[in-house]
């Protein structure tokens, strides 16, 4: 039996957290352009304010702190005031990272990087299901990351929290069975953001001894996709029906590989690194 497709978002009130920059940012603008009135949050308020000015249409900005649970359920209760359309999508996307080995870490920094990456987005979707589960309709996606579909040295609080993401949104994906609403996961490989340049630096993953800036240059390089084509990706993948959407062919790259060679995946990808960084 043929799939329905899904009905669309566009012209429907988007959520977005992590607004300020980036593929939050980007996604903001894209929807906005389709006829969305976008409700936005962002921790760094004067990066909100910078989105909010490239938009044309109704906009709802706050600084709000995922990790504050109470901040995420007032904003919700506030949206629903303010939506001029019902609730499309919740697209809870904010997200840090923190560079150190496990033996060395700063605990402090890997709680940081799990509240945000993780305890943000459950806060946001515990705010807003209600909301979309008494319209009967909506999409909530969830930023997981290529890190949520493999371990990485240096990036394990990251790549816990991302793996998290994926197996709490699978899991409500299929709670919502029967519903109007949709989960969805999003893994994007490297994407032109700031997220390295603002971690919270400790070692370099690479092992080359780099600097902060340097090993935030270097992932420049690596990095395949711009904000703007993630974002373009994650609205078809939406308007499409897709469950799991995956940015850019390293992303579909690493899927294959974990795939195939579950245990050794890290020494393919190790000798690779070497001819990507020249690249």
């Amino acid at each position: 039996m043929p799939r329905t497709k899904p009905p669309t978002i566009n012209g429907q009130t988007a959520v977005i957290t992590g607004a300020g920059s980036g593929i939050g940012r980007a996604f903001a603008q894209r929807l906005a352009r389709h006829g969305c009135p976008v409700a936005l949050i962002d921790w760094n308020e004067e990066s909100l304010e910078e989105t909010a000015s490239t938009i044309d249409g109704p906009v709802l900005t706050r600084k709000v702190d995922v990790r504050d649970r109470q901040a995420q359920m007032v904003f919700a209760a506030e949206v629903s005031e303010w939506a001029p359309k019902p609730i499309g999508v919740v697209f809870n996307n904010a997200g840090v990272t923190a560079t150190q080995t496990i033996a060395e870490a700063a605990v402090e920094d890997d709680e940081w990087v799990l509240q945000v990456n993780l305890d943000g987005v459950i806060h946001g979707i515990r705010s807003f299901l209600p909301i979309l589960l008494k319209q009967n309709s909506g999409v909530i996606v969830n930023t997981s990351s290529v890190f949520g579909l493999m371990g990485f040295p240096g990036q394990s609080a990251y790549c816990a929290s991302k793996f998290a993401v994926r197996g709490y949104t699978e899991s409500l994906r299929h709670e919502l069975r029967g519903t109007g609403v949709r989960a969805i996961a999003v893994h994007p490989g490297g994407i032109k953001t700031n997220i390295l340049a603002n971690a919270r630096f400790h070692s370099d993953p690479s092992g080359q001894a780099q600097s902060h800036e340097e090993a935030a240059a270097a992932f420049q390089k690596l990095a395949m996709t711009t904000p703007e084509k993630a974002a373009k990706i994650i609205h078809r993948g939406i308007e499409r029906g897709q469950a799991r959407i995956r940015i850019g062919g390293d992303a579909v790259a690493i899927d294959w590989l974990t795939r195939a060679a579950p245990s050794r995946y890290y020494d393919v990808i190790d000798r690779l690194m070497p001819l990507a960084t020249r690249r």
